[in-house]
């Protein structure tokens, strides 16, 4: 009993961790050339990984969670909207990862989770964009609402293409991450598998 209480203390610590790891690379972001400047890419999905593939998908949407809030805290709330979003598009890409990489538990498991990531976090994110954030960032602006040509414009020219290549870019650089922190991860498991 008191061994599972000192592992779920321990687990919490680590999450807690990630999360504000992950809210100090939000601000490390970048542009994609021939891409509207307000899409950045960052790595704050990275830690979100980690937690959901050295514990459970469930452990990567809170890290994902603990990041935006801290984000919104930090940035005084300023655009609610680009945290929804931001949020929305971490959990699509970090839940296929964890799923595929739990069920085969291998680094051919972990690229496929990568690669249906990317495609679903840039299918989910652009049917979000188109109905529900576009929509919403035009109201929060207090913009006019956009036409359905300029809403499937900036889907098909920004939001696909952006969120096709962040998850892309986000995968080269995790690969060799976890191939190195493989050994840590695995002893990690063991020691709250066998503590659960």
């Amino acid at each position: 009993m008191n061994q599972s209480r000192v592992s779920n203390l321990s687990k919490l610590i680590i999450l807690a961790l990630f999360g504000s790891i992950s809210m100090v690379l939000m601000f490390l972001n970048f542009p994609l050339p021939m891409l509207p400047p307000y899409l950045k890419v960052d790595f704050s999905e990275v830690p979100a990984l980690l937690a959901a593939i050295l514990f459970t998908p469930a452990a990567g949407i809170a890290v994902e969670a603990l990041k935006n809030i801290l984000y919104l805290i930090y940035t005084g709330a300023g655009d609610p909207v680009g945290v929804a979003a931001n949020f929305s598009a971490g959990v699509l890409f970090i839940v296929p990862v964890s799923i595929l990489y739990h069920k085969f538990k291998s680094t051919k498991g972990l690229i496929s989770g990568l690669v249906s990531g990317a495609v679903i976090m840039a299918v989910g994110m652009s049917v979000l964009n188109y109905f529900l954030i576009l929509p919403a960032y035009s109201w929060f602006m207090g913009w006019e609402s956009m036409t359905a040509e300029v809403k499937s414009f900036t889907v098909l020219a920004g939001i696909l293409p952006f969120n096709a290549l962040k998850g892309i870019i986000v995968g080269i650089l995790f690969v060799p991450l976890f191939i190195k922190l493989r050994p840590w991860i695995e002893q990690k498991r063991l020691r709250h598998s066998s503590a659960a």
